[in-house]
């Protein structure tokens, strides 16, 4: 069986501090000093409170990519 893992990335630059991403899925995702939110580790199995926590994101800066590249979350966004 192939080893399912997503690829999760955060846009610093986009990150507004709003903590939810680490209070929906904190084993997952850590904040700086700054308030600005980054993967605990950049692969991690598919779960629904990562994808919970990218699709609450208020500015859109989690991206998640499936093994593949294929674009998991937000579907449309461009390269």
């Amino acid at each position: 069986m192939a080893d399912l893992r997503w690829r999760v990335t955060v846009d610093r630059t986009r990150c507004v501090g709003s903590g939810l991403c680490a209070s929906v899925a904190p084993g997952a995702f850590r904040l700086d000093e700054r308030r600005r939110s980054s993967p605990v580790e950049e692969s991690t199995a598919p779960s629904e409170a990562v994808l919970e926590a990218a699709e609450g994101c208020p500015v859109e800066a989690i991206r998640i990519r499936g093994r593949e590249g294929e674009r998991v979350f937000p579907p449309d966004w461009p390269d």
